[in-house]
């Protein structure tokens, strides 16, 4: 197993580094110290890694896109024709469910493979060309009811901030002090009740499973997860409430006044596609339509967030305080993963190579393989990978990263920690 360039087993207890800041937040050389070595070690500054990359990685192909674009819409199509036509024809109760349940399943992995088609739309890695890569990114992400726009805006603001305390749109954890807040998560619990049921393994589990069936959704409709800077502007005492902050309402505070024509579009299509759905059910019943799609509207938004929820929750991986965070050391501090087949050929090379796509996300997935191995002799240390089981980790890192605390050894950096203990 590996979990850097180094060769070491990961523990509770993180190998921590020391970092200092200088410059500006996209050039600045940052040194750090291993504890283990005591050898300098330099974060390089962007044009450093970016010269280590060939240059065709830079430059998408369409017709390499489409074709994975209609391959991945037409297995959909295909799962889907051949689950409505014969699934319903099995005779045997049990064995009928359990075909259902496992093209949820399939279907979800294939789906999941088209959001991540619409990600590289976002991020102009799908084609050379804005407004090719906004229909087609506005297609597919429409088709799984994900406003393409509203998630774009925030995404984008999601890589410029990685790592920020205050201003990463997603997965900014909990500080100590935020555990004597009162909140959802713990059922408004105090703390020290909350802390005497949190290490009990069904309360983890009944958790976990919320995170994953409910997490998409929270962040779409109240920006969850989001730092308390990272609204475009302030919404006040009054309004209107959690509209304010929706990935929904053109004038939410989540995004800029100019972005207002974009969210209304992102909502036309899943107006769109939910009226495609209602005419749908008008034929074949809802019964069928759940069935055919929003099992795979939930698998899809499981993987989701794992997937994005692993990138950033790592003991090894600092997040930074203002002061001390540039975008390079925000972009390493993420992590990746091994899916084998699936986030190969499914799933687009999201999991394996997901570091180089926080340095430089324009670089088409089918090059992130290339990028990444052109980079990692650089970055040493600096880069982190964990080849232990996806989804064992997943049920590891959200039971033992709680919350992060200041690293005492990285000024401007925080640490993961489990226990109250791990703040002393």
């Amino acid at each position: 197993m590996t979990v850097t360039t180094r060769s070491h087993k990961a523990t509770a207890e993180p190998e921590v580094v020391s970092a200092t800041t200088s410059g500006s937040d996209f050039s600045s050389a940052s040194s750090v110290t291993s504890e283990k070595t005591s050898e300098a070690i330099e974060y390089p500054d962007i044009k450093t890694i970016r010269d280590a990359i060939p240059d065709h990685c830079f430059r998408p192909r369409v017709w390499i896109s489409m074709s994975y674009f209609f391959r991945d819409f037409a297995m959909a199509f295909g799962l889907g024709y051949l689950a409505w036509q014969y699934i319903p024809q099995i005779a045997s109760t049990p064995l009928r469910y359990g075909a259902w349940a496992a093209y949820g399943y399939l279907q979800g992995l294939i789906c999941t493979g088209i959001w991540i088609l619409a990600h590289e739309c976002g991020h102009g890695a799908f084609s050379r060309h804005v407004w090719f890569n906004n229909v087609i990114g506005w297609i597919g992400h429409s088709f799984l009811l994900v406003p393409y726009f509203s998630w774009k805006f925030s995404h984008h603001r999601h890589h410029r901030f990685t790592g920020h305390m205050e201003k990463d749109m997603a997965f900014v954890p909990a500080t100590a002090a935020d555990r004597n807040q009162r909140k959802l998560a713990n059922l408004y619990m105090d703390k020290e009740t909350a802390e005497m049921f949190e290490d009990v393994p069904i309360v983890q589990l009944v958790k976990l499973i919320a995170h994953q069936l409910a997490g998409w959704q929270m962040y779409l409709l109240f920006n969850v997860s989001a730092g308390k800077a990272s609204k475009q502007w302030e919404t006040g005492k009054g309004g209107m409430g959690w509209l304010r902050v929706s990935h929904f309402e053109p004038t939410s505070a989540v995004f800029r006044n100019s972005e207002a024509i974009y969210i209304a579009l992102s909502d036309l299509g899943l107006m769109i596609m939910g009226y495609i759905l209602y005419s749908a059910a008008q034929v074949v019943g809802w019964q069928m339509v759940g069935l055919l799609y929003f099992q795979q509207y939930f698998w899809v938004h499981h993987w989701l967030v794992a997937i994005t929820y692993l990138h950033h929750t790592h003991e090894e991986v600092h997040h930074f305080d203002a002061d001390s965070w540039t975008f390079v050391k925000g972009a390493l501090a993420t992590v990746d993963r091994d899916f084998g087949f699936i986030g190969k050929h499914l799933f687009h090379n999201i999991i394996d190579h997901h570091v180089v796509h926080h340095l430089f996300p324009r670089i088409p997935f089918y090059y992130a393989e290339e990028a990444t191995n052109s980079i990692r002799p650089m970055l040493g240390p600096l880069y982190h990978r964990d080849d232990r089981s996806f989804m064992g980790q997943l049920w590891h890192s959200f039971t033992t990263c709680k919350f992060v605390v200041p690293d005492p050894k990285v000024p401007g950096a925080l640490v993961w920690a489990h226990t109250v203990q791990g703040t002393q």
